[in-house]
Parts: structure tokens; sequence; C-alpha cells
């Protein structure tokens, strides 16, 4: 990066973190470092955004959107929904009770170990998927300054730590605000430059049109099929039981909305997340879509991890490796002047020449996949532990390679800053949960405030030094985002599981959605590993074991109901 760059990254960063300090500077209380209570609704609305959109959005999503279109879009449309049923349900019953996490409201209706067993699977999981939200903003700062990629997980965990430990959940909260609007700013920059820099005879309408043609604007796909990874049952049932699970159970989104006034300041919150989340992520998988027809007009990189390109270079394989380059440079010719083509029958309404230009078009890709093919099987010659997937630096090569100086500091503070944001989130969870429901309940019971204050700032940097193991492991994990939803998915259906049967059938009692709980963790990561089914439908098929197993276990064993702690 240029001198520019460098001033606008570290004064956008600094900007927001000495901000959020700030502001959280009266946290001297367990209460107000866990809960903070003083949230308004727009604030609650943003960092439960914020939380939710790590680095992996917006480096991963718009590479998704590059290789396999919109459809991605369609894991959103159960979220609205869940959003309503969490307004009616959680959101009373955890201000009702007053609680730090949404754990401790299963023990008052369970007991201890059911209490336990869905907090340690929440640390399990989001301790793990903290770790690959780590790993993304990692991958940019190894690249732009050469460093290791375990130097900068410890950079930025160790900033993320330092403002998590001072302010609490208050500095979280503040840095997230200023975080989010610097997010949606740069974004919406990102797409304007791709738009400008191409061709002048092609608008945005027409990128959209010929992205569509070229089959990236695939937004909906009605066909049912439970190995389909994204179709639109899949995103409004296992979306829906996800983001149900997500927002209701997972404290690092529950404390977002926990830290509001009131009940009524939650809702808002939690309903304006609804409204605006899928605009948003439409908005960034369709900054992938422009980015793919930008690349029918300007030449695409052999292979967009460089790092691993500069390995083939330095190998024996160089030559073969250029020869790959130059087949590569003779598609693009060919590829763009079809690209004209089938813009031109675009604009004219040819349907016969649409068709025409289409299958060359397709047949150009097709070429590509050849050389692709070939290239990753060069790169693992040459290095067994290779990584051969470059969906996550599609967006970054273009932001480095494209964007004027001045910019590309702007918009890799906006990665940071979505990392940060969504890593401080998980912290102070992970802390909050580990302290409330682990240590203060089972371990140190009756120990003062301060105790508890200080046992809750060491736990954020224990979890920061996991997170940061975590990020060290994650690079052979390809796209970033689906990586993500993916572990989250085999876990959420449990946790969601048990608070549902909390929620809405008062006969069962705890020792039999524990064991439920337990059976359905084994039989969702054995499905996971032996079968095909999409990783979207664990949302629902945990959510529904649960219920169903503890319901038989309840019937069938009741003496179990007599069992205690």
């Amino acid at each position: 990066m240029r001198q520019l760059d460098w001033l606008v990254l570290i004064t956008t960063l600094s900007f927001i973190v000495f901000y959020g300090l700030w502001k959280s500077r009266k946290s001297k209380n367990t209460e107000t470092f866990l809960k903070a209570n003083t949230s308004p609704w727009y604030m609650v609305g943003l960092t439960i955004m914020a939380t939710q959109a790590s680095a992996v959005t917006f480096l991963s999503a718009p590479g998704q959107a590059y290789t396999d279109g919109m459809r991605f879009v369609q894991y959103y449309f159960g979220l609205p929904l869940a959003m309503v049923v969490l307004c009616l349900t959680a959101v009373p019953i955890y201000h009702k009770l007053k609680v730090y996490t949404a754990y401790e409201y299963l023990e008052g209706r369970f007991d201890l170990k059911t209490r336990s067993l869905a907090a340690f699977l929440f640390l399990i999981q989001r301790g793990l998927g903290t770790g690959i939200t780590v790993f993304a903003p990692s991958i940019i700062l190894s690249a732009i300054l050469g460093w290791n990629i375990y130097l900068t997980n410890f950079v930025i965990c160790a900033v993320v730590v330092i403002y998590t430990v001072s302010g609490g959940i208050r500095a979280v909260s503040y840095t997230q605000m200023g975080q989010m609007t610097i997010i949606l700013s740069g974004m919406l920059i990102a797409a304007v430059i791709i738009t400008r820099l191409l061709p002048q005879n092609i608008g945005f309408i027409d990128a959209v049109k010929l992205g569509g043609k070229m089959g990236r604007m695939n937004i909906i796909d009605l066909k049912f099929d439970l190995n389909n990874k994204y179709n639109i049952w899949s995103g409004l049932l296992g979306g829906f039981f996800l983001a149900l699970s997500y927002f209701g159970t997972d404290q690092s989104q529950v404390a977002r909305y926990l830290s509001a006034k009131d009940t009524t300041e939650s809702r808002l919150g939690l309903l304006f997340n609804g409204i605006v989340k899928i605009p948003m992520q439409f908005g960034i998988l369709l900054i992938g879509v422009l980015l793919f027809v930008f690349y029918q007009f300007a030449e695409t990189p052999i292979f967009f991890n460089q790092l691993e390109i500069k390995k083939l270079q330095e190998s024996t394989y160089a030559g073969q490796l250029n020869d790959l380059q130059q087949k590569q440079t003779s598609i693009y010719q060919l590829k763009k002047e079809h690209a004209n083509g089938l813009i031109a029958a675009i604009q004219s309404n040819d349907d016969k020449a649409i068709t025409k230009f289409q299958g060359f078009v397709t047949e150009d890709h097709q070429k590509e996949a050849v050389i692709r093919k070939d290239l990753k099987k060069l790169m693992l010659k040459n290095d067994s532990g290779a990584n051969t997937d470059d969906v996550n630096y599609v967006f970054l090569w273009f932001v480095r390679n494209h964007f004027p100086e001045g910019l590309v500091g702007l918009l890799i503070a906006v990665i940071l800053a979505a990392s940060m944001s969504s890593s401080s989130s998980a912290l102070q969870a992970l802390a909050s949960t580990s302290v409330i429901d682990i240590y203060k309940r089972s371990v140190r019971r009756d120990e003062n405030d301060g105790h508890y204050l200080n046992a809750s700032r060491w736990a954020i940097v224990i979890w920061g030094v996991f997170v940061m193991i975590v990020a060290g492991l994650a690079s052979q994990l390809g796209s970033l985002i689906e990586a993500v939803n993916v572990l989250g998915s085999l876990f959420y259906g449990a946790i969601l599981g048990i608070f549902m049967v909390a929620f809405f059938i008062k006969r069962i009692k705890g020792t039999a959605v524990f064991i439920a709980a337990v059976i359905t963790q084994f039989l969702v990561l054995l499905g996971y590993f032996f079968t095909d089914i999409s990783f979207l439908w664990y949302n629902l098929i945990g959510c529904a074991l649960v219920m169903i197993i503890s319901v038989l276990i309840e019937f069938l064993a009741p003496e179990l109901s007599l069992v205690k702690d």
C-alpha cells in the first residue's frame, strides 16, 4: 500500500477503537462490563448486524458470488420471520428474568446440567467460529505486508483483546457503531468503483443483465433438494432455524439486545436487523457479480491467491506455470470479444445472438476451468499442503490492483473493522458465558463482584489465545463464509431444540432434554460426515430431533424425571 492508504487505514481504525474506549470508560462493575443496559434500539440493531457481518462476509461473500452466483442470498430468507418469533418469545423472557446470558434461563426451567450443556456447546462452536473470522483479515495483512500468517493472527487478536478487556460490552457496542458505518460506506464505494471501471458502453443495469446471462444472477432456486446447499426451501426452513438459534441462543447475539434499555428497544433492534440484513447481503453478493462481469473485460489472474503463484514461480514448475498463464491470456482475448458480443446482443434484444454468444462465453469459461484444474494439480505437486481455493482472495485482488490511492486503505480498514467487530462481540460473549454459566455457577459461587469482573477480563484473554490458535489452523477451509455457517449449523440445531422445549413443551424435565440433546448432537455430526445432506438442514433436523427424542424419553421413561443434579 501507499502512504496515503496507510494514513487512512491507521486513522480510521484508531478513531473507532479510541472512541469506543472513551465512551465505555464507566464500565467499572460486572453488570456494566457484561450487560450495559443502556443501548438504544438503533445501536442494538447496528451492533447485531456488525456482530454477524465479520470480515468473512466482506472478503468471502463477493468471491462466493463471483464463483457461484447470487444463490447464497437465499440462506438469509428465513431471518426476518425468525426475528418476529424471537421478539414474541425470547426477548420478553430474557428481560423479565434479568439474565446475563441466555443459558441462565435454562437452569430455572430445567436444571444445572442442561444449562451447562447448552453453554458448553455454545463455547465450542463460537470459539472455533471466531478463529475463522480472525483468519480472514489475517489473509489481508499477510498479503499486503508479507507478514507470517501467525504474526497477523496475533496482532489482530491482541488489539481486539485490549479494547474488549478495557471497556467490556459498552466498548464493543460503541466501536461496532463506527465499524458498521465505515463498512457500509466502503462497500458502496466498492460497487461504484467497479461500475465506473467497466467499459463506457456498459452501465450498471447492463452489467447486471450480463451477469444474469452468464448464470450469476441465480437468486431463486425453487427446486426442493436436501443435497442442494442453497435453494429457497433450505433458506426459508434451514435458514429460519439457523437464525432462530443464532439470534435466540447464541450469547454473542443475545448480549447485543440484552444491552438495550428495555424490551421494546430490544425488539426494535432485532426487527431493524431483519429488515436490513437481506438487502445488505444482496448488495455485498452483487459486488461479486459485478466483479465477475468486470473480469470479462479485464484480464483475470490465473489464480487470485498470489502467495501460491509465487511459490510456483520459485519452483522447478515455473516453466509449466508460464505455459498455463499464456493459455489464460489467449482465452482472455476471446472471452473479451465474446462478452462484447453478448452485451451488444442484450442491448439490441437480439435473442438469437444472445443464445449464440452465451454458448461462446460458456465454452470460454470451460476452457478456463480446465486451466485452473491443471494449475491446482501443479500446485499440489509442488506443495501437497497448497491452498487450492482462492475464493477468499477475489475481492482483495481487485481492491489492491484497481482501487485509487487512499481508498485501498479505506477498504482494508472496512475488512479489518468487520473482523474486530465480530471478534470482540464473540470474545465478550465467550467470557460472559464462561464466567456466569460455568465459573460462577460451578467453580467459585460466592465471590465478590470485583472477583468476577477480573475473572471476565481473564476469560477474554484466555479465549483470545484459543481463537488465535484456531485461526492458525483455518487456511484449508475453502470459502470462509460457508465454513463459518457450516460450523454453526452443526451445533445450533441441538442448542435451539433445548430452548424450544423450554419455551413450548412445559411437561418435559431437564434429564430428558439433556439426554435428547446429547444424542442429537452425536447424530448430527454423524449425518454431516457420512451423508450428503446440505448443512443448512441440520438446524431444522437438530432442533426437531431434540424435541422428538425428549418427548419420547419423558413418556417412555418417566422415572428419569426424578433424577436430580
